[in-house]
């Protein structure tokens, strides 16, 4: 029985009229072979998770680096920083939705009605994603120059990523395949968040410019290092970050590629017979009044938010808090941010060897608390359907606004956490940082995502969608597929259906 539903028992037949599935009732025109199932090919499910790596490895790498880089290498006061990160993400936030409209009154191409947004945003979005990690040499606003180009990335990213996440609903009209391509794409984005981190943590990691010791409020170089040798190591780490971001924009415009020759977009047999199209406004309406729909926003807004806090500042808690200031790029590749994990670090001494053991030990529960929330949304918006037959091209709509509510949140709660640095003392590229900002770095890093991921547990809880209700509504949801199927199909039949599920 689903978790606060009512009792709903018995196969999908027995919650469908009868004049519905016995064909004996229907007139002789209607006996029809049911269409032969479709089914994708491994290639074809590869090709369509391949697609979702692009997202993860920008994601990634701006997530665990953008403020360490705005920082230390393209030495923005932390102030101003704070602003971009909050900003951007903000604006991340706003593009969900007004893509998702924009999607939603899209008319359908020989390519489909997703695939020439994932088509034309991919160009310009490498170009915005390299720009953001160059260095201008004029020194009066850099501050626009990050944010303007953050914000267009954003923007574009979001243009592949709305169309790809609601793609899922139109790579095939079988429930099973899309469960199976669903579990291909989820294995290809944990395969994604590690191949960004690597990427941008190996080669950044190779080209560390000196810090800075801070006299009486100044900043001198270290003794290690004179003054022409730190303006060089600078140069090379900037460097470094355009290399990197020059290879995940290749692996971005690969990805792109793959997804548009090897997936082809399909609609369903139903939404073909839908007379006009809904208005955006009042499928939005439908779509946030849908229950199993908010608690699964809800969960997921606490444990993204969760992983969001640590990534954005996971590079300088390494850095000034634990002490690895030429390590933190490993153990990035081992970390995943779990509650074992934070607690642990929280409690301990510093100390590598246990940081690297307990960092790869709790690394596949992150994955399965960020990324399966996605492979749950589905299934609600199949849930969805059955209860609003004539509610079509919502799909987009479903996709953008659970990333909405999540988006902003973690642009607030990177902006607080940048502005927290700033009012604890922060030292840009020092080689130590005082005890106000080690406590503040701690705090973001343990204690607040810790709180956070019992909160979204708590909420999942509390998600009304179980195995048995789900195998319920996709039999059910096959039932009409295949009623639609035929020319018998008509309004009053999905009505009827509606009524009684």
């Amino acid at each position: 029985m689903a978790k606060g539903e009512g009792a709903e028992s018995g196969s999908a037949a027995g919650l469908l009229p009868t004049g519905i599935l016995q064909a004996g009732e229907r007139p002789a025109q209607m006996k029809k072979e049911p269409k032969k199932k479709q089914q994708l090919s491994i290639c074809n499910k590869l090709c369509y998770a391949v697609g979702g790596a692009p997202y993860q490895v920008t994601g990634c790498a701006l997530g665990f680096f953008l403020q360490i880089y705005l920082l230390d290498v393209a030495q923005v006061n932390p102030f101003p920083a704070s602003i971009i990160l909050f900003v951007g993400r903000a604006w991340d936030a706003f593009t969900d939705p007004l893509v998702g409209f924009c999607i939603s009154k899209s008319s359908w191409t020989r390519l489909g009605r997703l695939m020439p947004w994932i088509i034309f945003s991919t160009p310009l979005a490498i170009i915005t994603y390299f720009l953001i990690w160059f260095v201008p040499d004029f020194p009066q606003g850099q501050e626009l120059w990050y944010l303007l180009f953050y914000c267009l990335f954003e923007t574009l990213v979001t243009c592949f990523h709305v169309p790809y996440s609601a793609l899922t609903m139109f790579i095939s009209t079988e429930q099973s395949e899309r469960d199976s391509a669903t579990a291909y794409r989820m294995t290809v984005e944990v395969l994604g968040t590690v191949l960004g981190t690597a990427i941008q943590g190996q080669i950044v990691g190779q080209a560390n410019a000196p810090c800075l010791q801070y006299l009486n409020g100044s900043a001198v170089a270290s003794e290690s290092a004179n003054r022409t040798y730190s303006t060089s190591s600078i140069r090379e780490t900037q460097n470094a970050y355009l290399l990197a971001a020059g290879v995940i924009a290749s692996i971005y415009v690969i990805c792109a590629v793959i997804l548009t020759l090897g997936v082809r977009e399909q609609r369903e047999p139903y939404e073909t017979q839908q007379a006009e199209p809904m208005s955006f406004f009042r499928g939005l309406r439908q779509v946030m009044s849908h229950g199993p729909y908010i608690k699964l926003i809800a969960g997921f807004l606490f444990t993204s938010l969760a992983f969001m806090l640590v990534e954005g500042n996971f590079a300088l808690f390494c850095t000034y808090t634990l002490g690895f200031r030429n390590e933190f790029q490993n153990l990035l590749l081992a970390i995943m941010s779990a509650v074992p994990f934070l607690i642990l670090v929280a409690l301990l001494e510093s100390n590598l060897i246990v940081t690297y053991v307990v960092a790869i030990a709790a690394g596949i529960s992150v994955a399965a608390a960020f990324l399966l929330p996605w492979s749950m949304l589905p299934d609600v918006i199949d849930d969805f359907h059955l209860k609003q037959p004539h509610s079509h091209g919502t799909e987009p709509i479903f996709f953008s606004f659970y990333v909405f509510f999540t988006k902003f949140a973690s642009g607030v709660s990177l902006g607080i956490s940048t502005l927290s640095l700033d009012f604890a003392g922060y030292k840009t590229r020092g080689c130590s940082q005082p005890a106000s900002v080690k406590f503040t770095l701690n705090m973001l890093v343990t204690m607040a995502p810790i709180v956070l991921i019992l909160l979204g547990l708590l909420l999942f809880k509390l998600y009304p969608i179980d195995e048995e209700k789900r195998r319920q509504n996709k039999k059910a949801l096959q039932a009409l597929r295949d009623e639609a199927s035929s020319s018998g199909y008509s309004d009053t039949d999905s009505t009827e259906l509606a009524s009684i599920l």
